[in-house]
């Protein structure tokens, strides 16, 4: 039998190794960007088409490199930022392992041109799929710009499984933002399809933070800082009042480097504790500096995991700092309660002789076995026991003797049927005038013939105006209430490019929203169907919903549109209603096809039958 194992080519294997390195367009960009701050660039420019699948184009001003210098950076685990295996534990590029430019050039269109200060000429490369197609002398600027050109071209099923636009360009803009945040001193400019979305000049952290999520997240954020001998930590936190129901403004930075740490946001979560809403996350921006030899970044290929040698220590640290920062800022309450371990302040010394011991007086004439007396008397005070008092406990039952049973009721306040098929079988009207009671500000108590009914009034409130938008998608009228005073919304560029993929669904649902400059929104009109005070809230919250569960399924978008906006429309806890604003809740909640279930599939009601409530009374 012949030999079987053999020797991968390297353009297969380079491909099969661009699996785990480019994963996806955002992995090129963070690659070449990160080569070029390597490269001491002071200036970088990231143009995009098609989020990047059909070009991504980055330049910058960095050394540049030599032709032979060039011409070696496409070959595997060739790079110029380690030399031995003793490097690996002092690593402070961005960096290091040598396998980006090799991976890209297996799945790509790559054109490169390069060129040294002290060059008088630059140098060009073509490599299509590994294979160098050109290399020659050309007139360029100095640094490195490079095209990608048809990512995926030759892996059709990596290709096949790219997400949306939309997607892909969050994931671009993801991956900028973990780059600049922690280089302010960068300048960095990112267009996509010529139109500009970041223009970020050089600055402080703060400024940074504030040039790339908006202006409106400046007021929150509260300045973190402490210094030990085991590692140093400055940034920002945001304030609990700011907190929002997703995850993406959540950032730690390892000597410069985007890293992703449970174990330390579980310390940061924990110094939040009772001051965050329920399923809320507050956003911050810590900058970590440590010994290189303290921690490993080879974990990874994407280099985004890091492991700490002495991460138990640095997350106590991690907790003080931020505590304390939101203590100074008076985030939390200045005063603590909790004074066990602390010492006691020295009281001064009492002369003895002014302490005087109390006078206990006997009743000497007190038979306890007397059963003539009217009353117990304990010292100097008697208490009778005569029945004066309980006539006004009584005046509380007065009538109770004439109610009728419930056995006895009439039908016609109560619901004939054990359970809800029979709720369905009953017309709407007989919710009016029943006897409910808001819990809470949470939930509605009405009782049915075999219970108690519980309602929760969000979900009740959501799916109701969930069917009234599928009712206006499939209609032509769609009646838009128009704003006396236009509302303004400024987006930062993620949020900003999904507002303008779904604006379409969202006129046909009755907004009037329209761009207004760079990553702002004019809001001119709401849907007549809602009672809108803030609609830039109404916004914020719909694209916090919909980033919550995004459907990619294009037959379903209007449908999640739908959802999302129901549940970002919907009425809040804590939101007291009157007796005739629960009534109409209960009569619109069961004039819907499906009462009992909110639009994602969530319980809006539950009945606690008589038998249950009953077995908790027995003995």
């Amino acid at each position: 039998m012949s030999d079987i194992i053999q020797l991968l080519p390297d353009s297969v294997a380079n491909q099969i190794a661009a699996g785990e390195v480019i994963q996806r367009p955002a992995s090129v960009v963070k690659e070449l960007v990160e080569n070029a701050l390597d490269a001491g660039a002071t200036e970088i420019i990231i143009h995009a088409k098609d989020a990047g699948k059909t070009l991504i184009q980055i330049s910058d001003n960095g050394c540049g490199m030599s032709p032979t210098d060039a011409r070696m950076a496409f070959e595997r685990h060739a790079t110029s930022k380690i030399n031995s295996a003793n490097d690996l534990f002092c690593i402070r590029t961005m960096g290091f392992r040598g396998e980006a430019l090799a991976s890209i050039a297996a799945i790509a269109d790559v054109e490169l041109k390069t060129k040294r200060v002290e060059d008088e000429v630059g140098t060009f490369i073509h490599i299509i799929g590994s294979q160098v197609k050109k290399q020659e002398p050309v007139a360029c600027t100095n640094g490195t710009s490079f095209s990608i050109k048809n990512l995926f071209f030759n892996v059709p099923a990596r290709r096949k499984f790219l997400k949306a636009n939309t997607t892909e360009l969050k994931h671009i803009i993801y991956e900028i933002q973990r780059i600049a945040i922690p280089n302010p001193e960068i300048k960095i400019s990112f267009y996509h399809n010529n139109s500009p979305l970041y223009e970020l000049p050089q600055t402080n952290h703060r400024k940074r933070i504030v040039d790339v999520f908006g202006k409106s997240i400046n007021q929150s954020l509260v300045p973190v800082k402490e210094e030990t001998s085991l590692i140093k930590i400055h940034g920002f936190v945001g304030q609990p009042k700011f907190a929002r129901k997703t995850v993406g403004e959540q950032f730690f930075f390892a000597n410069g480097r985007f890293m992703r740490h449970p174990y330390f946001h579980k310390a940061v979560m924990q110094a939040y504790e009772k001051l965050l809403p329920p399923d809320t996350f507050p956003s911050y921006f810590l900058f970590f500096e440590l010994d290189p030899g303290n921690i490993d970044i080879n974990v990874h290929p994407t280099k985004t995991e890091i492991k700490f040698e002495n991460d138990r220590a640095i997350w106590q640290i991690i907790h003080a700092a931020v505590r304390e920062s939101l203590g100074k800022h008076n985030v939390v309450p200045s005063i603590d309660f909790d004074q066990s371990g602390n010492i006691d302040i020295p009281l001064p010394k009492r002369d003895a002789s002014d302490i005087s011991f109390p006078d206990i007086k006997v009743n000497p004439d007190y038979n306890p076995f007397n059963t003539e007396k009217s009353g117990v008397s304990f010292g100097n005070r008697e208490f009778k026991s005569d029945r004066t008092n309980l006539g006004r406990w009584e005046d509380l039952y007065e009538g109770a003797e004439n109610k009728p049973s419930p056995q006895h009721q009439s039908e016609q306040n109560y619901f004939d049927g054990d359970g809800l098929d029979d709720l369905y079988g009953k017309s709407k009207e007989q919710f009016t005038g029943k006897k409910v009671l808001q819990l809470k500000q949470k939930y509605i108590l009405t009782p049915v013939k075999s219970g108690l009914m519980v309602i929760d009034q969000k979900r009740a409130h959501e799916r109701i105006l969930f069917e009234k938008f599928m009712d206006v998608l499939k209609s032509d009228s769609v009646a838009s209430q128009q704003q006396l005073f236009p509302q303004t919304v400024e987006l930062n560029p993620a949020d900003a490019e999904l507002l303008k993929s779904i604006l379409s669904d969202l006129l046909a649902l009755g907004f009037d929203i329209r761009e207004f400059g760079k990553n702002t929104f004019v809001i001119n009109g709401t849907p007549g169907v809602l009672d809108v005070s803030s609609p830039e809230l109404i916004i914020e919250r719909l694209l916090e919903e919909y980033k919550n569960s995004p459907l990619e399924a294009k037959k379903k978008a209007k449908e999640q549109i739908a959802i999302s906006l129901a549940k970002a429309s919907a009425l809040e806890y804590g939101t007291e209603l009157k007796p005739e604003e629960v009534d109409r809740l209960i009569d619109n909640l069961f004039a819907c096809v499906t009462p009992n279930f909110s639009p994602d599939g969530k319980k809006v009601l539950t009945i606690i039958q008589t038998e249950d409530i009953e077995k908790s009374f027995s003995k």
